[in-house]
């Protein structure tokens, strides 16, 4: 049995709480509406209720892709009509904040937002849920305490999101700091998923540690899946094909069952 954690609510329904490991899937990046269309139809009949994509990709070089933006958001949009999901999708700063907050219904704050108070702060006043990525260089006090900027404000509704640190290590991308993982859920009893594609940055480790989150007690999983990885235009080494995933979302399930969790 997990440990009672904060219950999320999105349109009455319990999305995030006790015993329930969440899955949030989808491409890294929004690309075009053939994309999005397809692997939302392919995604929701395994199951998946909450479908993640990027508009507004702060990227480090800025020779890379940066995100189909309001468009993006559009199709984002279409996704959620056409097959009943819910959309999270990323802010990266106030200049497009208040688009992601009208068309998603969890807004995402990623690592390199995390230390922006003012960001911060005007999401902590939205209506919508939010979730908050722990920084790469972030300690877990430092990540708790920007926590507080946007409970602070009144809003609850916030799940955590453990994406690895940067250390001394550099065969994956990062390193998934369970330890701190642990020391989060003693401390708060806000909704904590890991990141496994980020954490690793290579796609033959995302399923390993998808599994360690289910047996680990996360509260859920915000994992990368791509229809054509190979081409996709955003980290694409690290993300699974539509197959891959099936795969792994049905161990993930089984585990849960020997935990009493259900996966979904």
């Amino acid at each position: 049995m997990s440990k009672i954690t904060k219950t999320i609510k999105i349109d009455d329904k319990d999305l995030f709480g006790e015993n329930i490991f969440r899955v949030m899937a989808g491409p890294c990046a929004v690309e075009s509406r053939d994309q999005i269309l397809y692997t939302a139809d392919k995604l929701s009949k395994l199951g998946i209720e909450i479908f993640r994509a990027g508009t507004f990709k702060p990227r480090v070089d800025p020779e890379t892709y940066q995100g189909a933006r309001e468009q993006g958001l559009i199709w984002l949009a279409e996704a959620r009509k056409d097959f009943g999901l819910k959309i999270i999708t990323e802010t990266t700063d106030l200049s497009n904040f208040d688009l992601v907050e009208e068309y998603s219904d969890i807004i995402q704050i990623g690592a390199k937002a995390m230390y922006n108070p003012a960001l911060l702060t005007k999401a902590g006043k939205s209506s919508k849920a939010v979730l908050l990525k722990r920084h790469f260089g972030a300690t877990v006090d430092e990540y708790l305490k920007m926590l507080k900027y946007i409970t602070k404000e009144g809003n609850n509704s916030v799940i955590l999101c453990e994406r690895g640190i940067r250390t001394f290590e550099t065969s994956s991308r990062f390193t998934l700091d369970l330890c701190g993982g642990a020391v989060i859920q003693e401390r708060t009893d806000f909704p904590l998923v890991i990141d496994p594609s980020h954490s690793m940055g290579h796609s033959y480790g995302v399923p390993k540690l998808s599994r360690a989150a289910v047996a680990f007690g996360a509260g859920g999983l915000l994992i990368e899946v791509h229809h054509d990885p190979k081409n996709a235009l955003c980290d694409s080494q690290q993300a699974l094909n539509i197959d891959e995933f099936a795969k792994l979302y049905k161990e993930m399930k089984a585990i849960g069952e020997t935990m009493g969790i259900t996966v979904k």
